[in-house]
């Protein structure tokens, strides 16, 4: 059986919502909660979570349960730092992991099966990237094998790993579609909560 740890990204300043996006309210849940929970009930033990700014405010609201937070000090430097500061704390765990699934912190509405599915599409070739398909690019949710963790650490910018998913031959992606929505805005939270009254 595959050894794969979830990295889940939320160390943004939420600078468009103007408020901790981690934290707002989708039905009874915080957001984040509700993107932790799918990755607990893919994998309950080996879920960590990359916290930066509003850490101390996350931490207090948010159950840690079957949760590994990672405070990421270079939050400030963007998304590719909290990537590269999650691989460089799971490679000190006593977890010898094969494989990391990375999910965005703000992207609720990923369904549990999609992830079960890229798992399962990883499985066939462990030496492959396996990323989400959005039409004329690679992104995340994408699990990357064990050869890719160097280069995740050495990640830089706020890109993440566009370049890695979108430079490379060595990448298959799902073909399966999903909600890719993230929320950014309130605007978009609204959205979202419309999209789950129909």
């Amino acid at each position: 059986m595959i050894n794969i740890a979830i990295l889940v990204l939320a160390a943004g300043e939420s600078s468009r919502m103007k408020t901790p996006k981690q934290l707002v309210k989708i039905g009874v849940n915080f957001l984040l909660e509700t993107v932790l929970s799918k990755a607990k009930a893919i994998n309950v033990n080996h879920v960590y979570c990359v916290l930066g700014a509003n850490n101390v405010l996350i931490r207090r609201e948010i159950s840690s349960a079957n949760t590994h937070f990672i405070y990421n000090t270079n939050f400030k430097k963007g998304l590719s730092s909290s990537i590269a500061y999650g691989v460089s704390h799971l490679k000190t765990t006593t977890n010898s992991y094969d494989a990391v699934l990375v999910l965005l912190g703000d992207q609720p509405a990923i369904e549990k099966t999609y992830l079960n599915k890229m798992i399962a599409l990883f499985n066939e070739d462990q030496s492959k990237i396996t990323a989400s398909n959005y039409g004329k690019k690679l992104g995340v949710p994408a699990i990357f094998p064990k050869s890719y963790f160097s280069k995740l650490q050495k990640m830089s910018g706020d890109f993440g790993a566009k370049d890695i998913l979108n430079n490379n031959s060595n990448v298959v992606y799902l073909n399966k579609q999903t909600n890719f929505i993230d929320i950014d805005t309130e605007e978009d939270l609204q959205n979202f909560k419309k999209t789950l009254l129909r």
